[in-house]
């Protein structure tokens, strides 16, 4: 009997060329699971006064995230919060689950890791024209000179591919092991490689949450230098001042 390393091959439902895959349920289920924690966690916050465990493992991680955003150069996280946060969390739950038996990962999958980079390469130039206008962004493709555009364009289209096949791969990967060891190992085995693929996956969830805000950094910092130059210029009356 063949093995279903992805949820792509695990076919639920089908009706003549439309298909319901376990990539499809997996994704689903992952997200209803943190739309419902997300409000249970959520549903009792507390501004003041002993806050419950969850509140603070809440906070916890909320702080974290925006000191992260913010140490790779964007000042404002809060405005990023949101997306990022959701990109981690979603990579995170869905490696978390793999200790639950019959559940794929649907980071496993290429078309939930092209979604996700897709994802990113929409919200780059969308939060790069919320803080910069729309044609200030459209030049920053031809800067320095206007023969770098098709290049900037292909640097656009090139990372986002490397984003999908990053997190495909590397998610893949420790599925893929995991299933043949099972084939030809006792079961003692492979709960190491399972604990190792959880770390793994934490650590898969960290890099592409990072690489997607490198990418928002640098679609939103030229406003930002040009109002540090502008604030660390003199004053006219300064400069007479001086001579």
């Amino acid at each position: 009997m063949p093995v279903n390393l992805t949820s792509d091959q695990q076919v639920l439902w089908q009706h003549g060329f439309v298909k319901l895959n376990g990539t499809i349920v997996m994704t689903w289920a992952t997200m209803i699971v943190m739309s419902l924690g997300a409000k249970l966690i959520t549903r009792k916050l507390k501004t003041e006064g002993d806050i419950s465990r969850w509140q603070g493992g809440l906070e916890i991680i909320v702080t974290a995230m925006e000191e992260q955003i913010k140490e790779v150069g964007l000042s404002e996280p809060a405005k990023y919060l949101s997306f990022l946060g959701t990109l981690f969390l979603f990579v995170a739950t869905a490696s978390l689950a793999t200790v639950i038996p019959g559940y794929k990962p649907p980071t496993g999958s290429l078309s939930t890791t092209a979604a996700l980079a897709l994802c990113v390469f929409v919200a780059v130039p969308l939060f790069g024209i919320r803080e910069q206008g729309f044609v200030a962004y459209l030049k920053t493709y031809t800067k320095p000179t206007f023969i770098m555009l098709p290049f900037n364009i292909i640097s656009e289209l090139s990372r986002t591919l490397a984003l999908a096949v990053r997190l495909f791969g590397n998610m893949m990967s420790g599925v893929m092991i995991i299933g043949i060891l099972l084939t030809i190992t006792p079961f003692i085995f492979p709960i190491f490689m399972t604990v190792l693929g959880l770390l793994t996956g934490m650590v898969q969830a960290y890099i592409f949450s990072i690489l997607a805000t490198v990418y928002i950094a640098a679609a939103t910092r030229i406003p930002k230098l040009k109002a540090a130059v502008v604030q660390a210029r003199p004053e006219p009356e300064t400069l007479k001042a001086q001579h």
